[in-house]
């Protein structure tokens, strides 16, 4: 009976089966020039035969420069855009022992016309991989073309940009986040009720992606359920505020409100403010104002998405496209979460 090796299979070993020198298996692995043909067969036979693997973090240690990402997230006062910030910040001081170098720009949030020139800015001298929270509209596809065709990678955060020339998508399946709001709204009220939709902008394909599967489930199940909206509130405080007081007031039937944005505490203000207290509200994102409100029951449910898992995947993404698809694992599906009170971390 045959015995496993227990090491692990090096470029030494590799060389030697292959019957070349070190030097050349580097240069083999690394696509530099200077090697016959039939040399390259050689070692690329020796591969298969002995079952060798590349160490991607041995070999972006060698590399002559780092893996450099660009993160372009919106300001402004949308809470879990901080947070998906932070979690650049703290992944990115973790990448730096893998050759990994982050970078953050801010541009103003829902201006297409900030996020296209901020692309045209970048330069594959100093980017390899850009990830942007996408809004769908030409000049952000034409920015993405422009830089796709300079040779940066483009991956899309939180909210996809689908038929643009970006490379993946890391974030929630956001139909199946709304899909899963209309089914808890769809028990919280009874037949007949109102239910009054809040988006930041439905440019922004993960608003209307909540949206879609919100409605779907509303029509399929619960088809008694009257749905109104959505207003839009920028993902900001005040606009959220001003559009949320003024839909309430004009529809004092509402039995319901799920916002499938941001600007939570200027939408928590004008339910306040309307004295709504008996209103079931359905929202996103565990930030300090969700928390808050899940505590103070002004909010029933927050449907949450980790942004700490979203960026260490997307530099699992980068590490595939820069350097090949062997060299980490596939991120998996990011998890949705659903909070009440009661399960609040």
């Amino acid at each position: 009976m045959g015995t496993e090796r227990s090491e692990r299979v090096t470029v030494h070993d590799l060389a030697k089966a292959a019957g070349v020198s070190l030097a050349t298996v580097d240069r083999v692995l690394n696509g530099r020039a200077g090697v016959r043909p039939a040399t390259v067969e050689k070692v690329e036979a020796a591969i298969e035969a002995i079952g060798y693997r590349r160490d991607f973090t041995a070999s972006m240690l060698a590399r002559a420069r780092d893996i450099r990402l660009c993160f372009i997230l919106p300001d402004g006062t949308n809470q879990f855009m901080a947070k998906l910030a932070d979690a650049v910040e703290r992944a990115g001081a973790n990448a730096r022992a893998e050759r990994g170098q982050f970078t953050l720009l801010r541009v103003k949030a829902m201006e297409p016309r900030a996020l296209a020139d901020a692309l045209d800015a970048l330069a594959p001298e100093a980017c390899d991989c850009a990830v942007i929270v996408a809004i769908d509209k030409p000049e952000v596809h034409a920015a993405v073309a422009r830089a796709t065709g300079r040779g940066i990678k483009i991956v899309t955060l939180v909210s996809d940009l689908p038929g643009s020339a970006r490379r993946a998508f890391v974030g929630v399946d956001n139909i199946a986040a709304g899909r899963t709001a209309a089914s808890l709204m769809g028990r919280f009220l009874p037949e007949g009720s109102t239910v009054g939709l809040v988006a930041g902008s439905m440019e922004l394909i993960d608003h209307a992606e909540r949206v879609a599967g919100f409605r779907a489930v509303v029509e399929a199940e619960f088809p008694t359920l009257v749905v109104k909206g959505p207003i839009e509130g920028q993902d900001e405080f005040t606009p959220t505020y001003e559009k949320a007081l003024g839909f309430l007031k004009e529809n004092p039937e509402l039995g319901g409100i799920y916002n499938v944005g941001a600007g939570n505490a200027g939408l928590v203000m004008a339910i306040n403010e309307a004295g709504r207290s008996d209103l079931r509200v359905i929202a996103h994102e565990l930030t300090g104002p969700t928390r808050a409100a899940l505590g103070s029951g002004a909010i029933d449910c927050v449907i949450d998405q980790d942004p700490d898992a979203e960026v260490r995947a997307v530099w699992a993404e980068a590490k595939r496209l820069v350097l090949g698809p062997d060299a980490a694992p596939a991120p998996g599906e990011i998890e949705i979460k659903v909070f009440l009170r009661d399960n609040m971390r």
